[in-house]
């Protein structure tokens, strides 16, 4: 179709327009990719004491604060213990540890960032940053040898799998008290029920013996 004499500038300018923004957009790709490249190679490992995000195995359900107080009666804490909660939430296990009963130093350990920060404000606004530390790691990547107790909310599963480590890494006499959950095969010297506000808890408590039986370190 042959055009009017007054619309070829303006056609001709479109054209060049248009030529114009196609040849910008293999440059902008280009530096889209390349800025992609660059944040790739730039990439670091998680800082120490965390570690790569992925999903929890558990969900995230508080202790009420009636039983937290009495799995650590269960576990008969003192002022030379060193406690570690594995799936610590916010924190309300290790800094009641502290804070009420004086343990000498108070780990949690939490796969979930949001809750280690949760944590962390709490242990602030708490007063006992001293002596309580958060760790944001995967419980079965994590060394928790040093503890005299160890407490757990965890699912029967998971308390299972997590069974060998425990053997492995505690030492004998360690106390260890899980809500609600047992440990399979590995019977508990105690189980206590607790009244919370809205239910009955139940909780285990067991000591690491001298030689685990060989059928439970599997």
């Amino acid at each position: 179709m042959q055009l009017p004499k007054i619309f070829k500038p303006i056609a001709v300018g479109a054209i060049a327009l248009s030529m114009g923004i196609i040849g910008c957009t293999p440059q902008t790709g280009t530096n889209a990719q390349t800025q992609s490249d660059t944040a790739q190679t730039t990439q670091t490992a998680p800082p120490a004491g965390q570690t790569e995000q992925r999903e929890p195995d558990v969900p995230y359900v508080p202790t009420p604060q009636e039983v937290v107080d009495e799995m650590l009666k269960l576990a008969k804490v003192q002022k030379g213990d060193v406690l570690y909660d594995l799936g610590s939430g916010d924190g309300r296990i290790p800094i009641t540890a502290v804070e009420k009963y004086g343990v000498q130093k108070a780990v949690g350990i939490d796969i979930n960032p949001e809750r280690i920060k949760e944590a962390n404000a709490n242990a602030k606004k708490a007063g006992v940053t001293d002596r309580v530390q958060f760790l944001n790691q995967d419980l079965f990547k994590s060394n928790f040898s040093e503890a005299s107790v160890v407490t757990l909310y965890l699912l029967p599963d998971i308390n299972v799998k997590l069974r060998p480590q425990l053997f492995k890494q505690l030492k004998p006499g360690t106390r260890i008290v899980s809500h609600d959950f047992d440990m399979g095969e590995w019977k508990p010297e105690r189980t206590v029920q607790v009244q919370g506000p809205n239910r009955t808890h139940t909780l285990y408590y067991w000591v690491v013996p001298e030689k685990p039986p060989a059928n439970l370190q599997g």
